[in-house]
């Protein structure tokens, strides 16, 4: 079984918040991050597929077809906008980072599938500090 990782890179807008609770309730939950006036991050989004090695090949999927898709699916839909007004696959939920992974994920997969591999795993580092990993389950 070969793990094959993609890094792409965006930059996006969110806030995060609960529309059915008031600004205060917000605030206590996600403090400065509930900010009515949105705030952004530099997001990495790794994205790791596995399968079994295509000998004829050499590979298990084309990288470059793998960019491809994410680009397309992903960073072309987020990439400098806002998700909680802009983003079709984070519409109705909160924008955090592990809603964020999910969604990615959901998006990807049957895509990936199509492609002869398996998704393994989606990580979004939000911050140096702050990173999510979604495996599916």
């Amino acid at each position: 079984m070969i793990y094959l990782t993609r890094r792409e890179r965006f930059n996006a807008a969110h806030r995060l918040f609960n529309p059915d609770w008031p600004d205060e309730k917000n605030y206590q939950i996600y403090g400065k991050c509930s900010n009515p006036n949105w705030h952004g991050h530099n997001y990495e989004l790794f994205v790791t597929i596995k399968g079994n090695l295509k000998e004829e090949l050499g590979f298990v999927i084309n990288i470059r077809s793998l960019s491809e898709i994410i680009k397309k699916y992903i960073i072309n839909e987020i990439d400098h906008k806002n998700m909680n007004l802009e983003v079709k696959f984070m519409n109705g939920k909160v924008a955090s980072t592990e809603n964020l992974a999910v969604a990615i994920w959901e998006t990807l997969l049957p895509h990936i599938n199509k492609m002869g591999a398996e998704l393994h795993m989606v990580k979004i580092v939000e911050t140096e500090n702050n990173s999510v990993e979604y495996f599916g389950d």
